[in-house]
């Protein structure tokens, strides 16, 4: 078995003396984990670093082996973004939750792209995060737990949705949420509509906060409630990185 590639170092674990056992994101192959021979070598170790962009050929004798990696370096991502502590934060966020929410071997293209597109903006702070979020989102949609934020779910009307509901997954109009504001997740005007990839223009950093603690709820109560999992640390010091650099707000 061999196919060759594209894709993002996700994360490097040393194997025994010489190798590594990378993890990966691929558009057409999905996360996909393989060993490399020479992986810890000095040569290597600046190319298996997460976040950097390379070309892949995988082997193996049968398909559901664990197989072998070359990679050979496209775009060093992690050695551009070392000295910005808020664009690596946004990268090590970025590959830590790929690694826990998307299951192996399976090929999301949309994912793959979102991820991409994320990491070309992240040296733009007033823009990566609510691609971020937009990335989270098709996350949720694509692992079968999309959030419908196109109409109300008490009364069905289209306009001035405001809340989601944590129950339901649903959005709610500003009359309907009236009663249970303390129960309900406040819905950022750039996230309302069916998808969203992000502005251009300015987002007030409230906005990002709301965002936030909407799409880590459902990431949390959904996806990993049922491996008994957490969401990764990485995705808390992203978004503390946020607050503290005045880009989001709780």
């Amino acid at each position: 078995m061999e196919w060759s590639g594209e894709g993002y170092i996700l994360s490097v674990q040393k194997h025994g003396e010489t190798s590594a056992i990378i993890d990966t994101i691929t558009r057409d192959h999905g996360r996909r984990q393989g060993l490399i021979r020479g992986g810890v070598s000095r040569r290597m170790r600046p190319v298996l670093q997460a976040g950097n962009y390379v070309s892949l050929t995988w082997r193996a004798r049968l398909s559901d082996h664990l197989g072998y990696f070359n990679a050979e370096p496209i775009t060093t991502h992690a050695a551009a973004l070392m000295e910005d502590r808020l664009s690596l934060a946004g990268l090590n966020a970025l590959c830590a939750l790929s690694r826990v929410l998307l299951p192996e071997r399976e090929a999301y293209p949309a994912v793959f792209d979102g991820f991409h597109i994320i990491v070309e903006n992240l040296t733009d702070p007033d823009v990566w995060p609510a691609l971020f979020l937009s990335w989270e989102m098709g996350v949720l949609k694509t692992l079968g737990y999309g959030l419908d934020l196109t109409r109300c779910a008490a009364s069905g009307v289209r306009d001035n949705l405001t809340h989601v509901s944590p129950r339901s997954g649903r959005a709610v109009s500003a009359q309907a949420a009236e009663p249970y504001l303390d129960k309900l997740f406040p819905l950022p005007d750039f996230m309302r509509g069916s998808e969203f990839m992000g502005e251009k223009s300015h987002i007030p950093p409230r906005s990002i906060g709301q965002g936030f603690a909407l799409t880590g709820y459902f990431l949390e109560t959904r996806v990993q409630w049922s491996v008994n999992k957490s969401l990764p640390k990485a995705r808390e010091r992203m978004f503390n990185l946020l607050c503290e650099m005045g880009y989001a707000t709780i």
